[in-house]
């Protein structure tokens, strides 16, 4: 033995701080992900959306191409901008323009606009599910930009701290939303609550507006245990302030679209006590099943407790949308075949697909909505566009069946 090595014993490695490397982590993570958002859209410029052609204007709005052409050629509603070789297009805002003077202009009593009248209450869409995976956050935004497409004037509400929705309506949380900016700044305790006018932000998408998102929510989940031990006397509970703040708005909106946590916190019970429906993402997988199980069963405890205390649940729809589906999967086929079996009609019959379109759209943080059709494989985008489409308009004529229309 050497006597040196024996004098000298090799010291023991450092302990390693999980606090401090988890840090720094997260350290190196933000800034990489602010290098690769700043070279996607720089500080000094805001997410703007594409132009839609003459073709894509008419499937929106409901018309056949030569009658959107016809209205072009005589000068009639929002004109197409004309490129140098001739191309139409026209903007979002054109869009809900010639919307409106169809809607003018039309003989027979033909309505092109959906928006809610006299007696029809406002649509709270809660959009949930336990675990995260589900395309939840992805299916929240395709819905609200598909609404908004549709015609109506739709609110997006991001209750996940993560603020994945945020961002992908083009907003940095860490950059771009301060102090009191988010759901939280209406809903807290104390004197310092903000009307949810205030927190309301306009999009790119003309017709889609925002509450932002950060980690600036957790506040919530850790004050609402504190507050309901020193609760005073008709002070509205924790399950009232998210419906409070939403009807604070109702008049400026047909819908509002809420993309909730992966988890059942206060922030998610708010939204539920909130909600007139409830749509809840499955991926056809046994153990995301199995995660949706205890999902439902904590639900059904948590507001039957609610409901004890005096919070109003009364939906006018339930329903679960297969999401990620792969059509030759065998498995998912059986498992969204038993689905169908236990939950019926309750059970939306178009399926999200699993499509590279959806995903290569949000690589540059964009939805299936706002990419053009030139810019990946015509046949695959296609068919996640149909498939996207046949869900929002099952989605639509939930709606319209919850105000009473044909």
């Amino acid at each position: 033995m050497n006597p040196h090595t024996a004098a000298h014993p090799a010291e023991p490695p450092a302990l390693i701080s999980p606090a401090a490397m988890i840090g720094a982590h997260a350290a190196v993570l933000r800034d990489q992900l602010q290098a690769i958002s700043s070279g996607l859209f720089p500080p000094s410029s805001s997410k703007t959306l594409r132009r839609f052609t003459s073709t894509e204007v008419a499937r929106i709005v409901g018309v056949t191409v030569s009658r959107v052409q016809q209205l072009a050629a005589e000068g009639l509603g929002p004109q197409p901008e004309v490129s140098s070789n001739g191309r139409r297009s026209y903007s979002l805002a054109d869009i809900h323009g010639l919307r409106a003077y169809l809607d003018e202009n039309t003989r027979g009593g033909r309505r092109y606009s959906p928006r809610r009248g006299e007696g029809e209450h406002l649509q709270v869409i809660v959009i949930a599910n336990f675990k995260g995976g589900s395309g939840k956050t992805t299916t929240t935004a395709h819905t609200a930009e598909g609404l908004v497409l549709r015609g109506y004037r739709v609110l997006a509400l991001d209750l996940d701290p993560q603020a994945s929705l945020s961002a992908l309506l083009g907003i940095q949380p860490e950059l771009e939303v301060g102090e009191g900016e988010t759901l939280y700044g209406a809903i807290r305790y104390g004197e310092t609550r903000r009307p949810l006018a205030d927190i309301i932000r306009p999009t790119y998408f003309t017709g889609l507006d925002l509450v932002p998102a950060n980690l600036e929510l957790m506040e919530f989940e850790h004050e609402t245990p504190r507050a309901l031990s020193q609760r005073r006397p008709g002070e509205p509970l924790f399950f009232d302030r998210v419906l409070q703040a939403i009807e604070s708005v109702a008049d400026r909106y047909d819908v509002v679209v809420i993309d909730c946590p992966p988890q059942l916190g206060y922030l998610t019970l708010s939204a539920l006590c909130a909600a007139t429906s409830l749509l809840i993402t499955v991926h056809p997988q046994m153990l995301d099943i199995a995660s949706m199980n205890q999902f439902l069963a904590m639900t059904e405890d948590l507001l039957g407790v609610v409901a004890e205390h005096g919070g109003k649940l009364q939906y006018d729809w339930l329903r679960y949308l297969i999401t990620r589906y792969e059509p030759q999967d065998g498995p998912q086929t059986r498992i969204v075949g038993m689905l169908r079996t236990l939950f019926e009609d309750a059970v939306l019959t178009a399926p999200m697909v699993k499509s590279s379109a959806v995903s290569d759209a949000g690589l540059s943080k964009q939805t299936l909505y706002e990419i053009a059709r030139e810019g990946m494989t015509r046949s695959t985008y296609d068919r996640a566009l149909e498939a996207l489409e046949a869900v929002n308009g099952e989605i639509d004529g939930l709606i319209r069946r919850a105000w009473g229309r044909a």
